[in-house]
């Protein structure tokens, strides 16, 4: 799959070397996250979009709910399709609530591809060209599958964003791995530090016999690393978390992180760029999705990818 990524890449940004700037047309797109500004995980996929713009010689916007909200984020969708976009890039952060504007944005004739949130059969259903992203309950069910060879039977999922269904297929997919029903397991910590460590402290503390934390990202991953730390519990309890950032990979590198779940932000930013710009000039498209992970980052394999930490992984 990465020599495949790799190639549709090379393939575009070698042709638009070749034509030069006679076949820029400096296109237009905007990526719409239901991230709140809060949320740094999300940089990476901001300088995709700035190296694929670049690349391409083409704008994009990017947008977002300031506190992630996602009624706004609806509005922001409608708003974007309003200004008739080349194309539009956006997560299906809720489908139920984003299934009218996207919808909308591709029955005025705007190219969709759907990215990070959702599921491929969501994206067919909207209309979009194609889904970029990670399929959420197999990765939670691939961790599980790693805590259960470990040994672990019960868990707490910190969950951050409880309101993205795709956190919930996570929790799940851990669940059904470890052979146990998702019920109180999964806590919905919030996304403030202190709100989501004192959650964690007082489930660790009402739960003793927790042997496996799942965190879905740096939001609720760093503030329970604390609390575990603070519990006396660091590298002593099994611990997985989603996604990557330098204080995840130096936990990684202790041994108090047992991996980090890599579902390639940069390739969902930066292929949709690269896509939508060679379809817009030359009406190509791949047939199919892309899965952009996941892939499972440990201290076997962190010094491959720590350094490019919420930058390009």
């Amino acid at each position: 799959m990465k020599k495949t990524l790799t190639a549709i890449a090379a393939a575009a940004i070698a042709f638009a070397g070749l034509t030069g700037t006679a076949s820029a047309e400096d296109e237009k797109f905007v990526l719409i996250s239901h991230a709140p500004d809060s949320d740094s995980w999300w940089n990476t996929i901001k300088n995709a979009i700035k190296v694929a713009g670049d690349q391409m010689e083409v704008t994009v916007d990017y947008r977002n709910p300031p506190t992630g909200d996602l009624a706004d984020m609806a509005r922001i969708v409608e708003q974007a399709a309003a200004t008739n976009p080349d194309g539009i890039i956006v997560t299906i952060a809720d489908f139920n609530v984003l299934k009218g504007p996207i919808m909308d944005a591709v029955d005025r004739g705007i190219p969709v591809i759907t990215i990070n949130s959702g599921t491929v059969e969501q994206s067919a259903e909207l209309g979009a060209l194609m889904h970029v992203g990670q399929p959420e309950y197999d990765a939670g069910f691939g961790a599980g599958k790693r805590a259960a060879a470990a040994g672990a039977k019960s868990f707490v999922c910190v969950n951050h964003y409880i309101t993205n269904p795709a956190s919930v297929e996570r929790c799940r997919g851990f669940a059904d791995a470890l052979g146990v029903e998702l019920g109180s397991q999964m806590i919905d910590s919030g996304m403030d530090p202190s709100e989501v460590k004192n959650k964690v402290a007082a489930y660790l503390n009402s739960n003793p016999d927790v042997d496996a934390i799942l965190t879905l990202g740096p939001n609720s991953a760093h503030p329970t690393l604390a609390a575990v730390r603070d519990a006396g519990l660091a590298g002593q309890i099994m611990f997985g978390t989603f996604d990557l950032s330098s204080e995840i990979a130096e936990a990684i590198k202790k041994d108090e992180i047992n991996f980090a779940i890599d579902q390639q932000p940069y390739l969902q930013g930066y292929l949709p760029v690269v896509i939508l710009t060679n379809y817009a000039r030359y009406g190509v498209l791949p047939s199919g999705n892309i899965n952009s992970g996941p892939g499972f980052i440990t201290k076997d394999n962190i010094a491959l990818v720590e350094k490019y930490a919420g930058e390009f992984r």
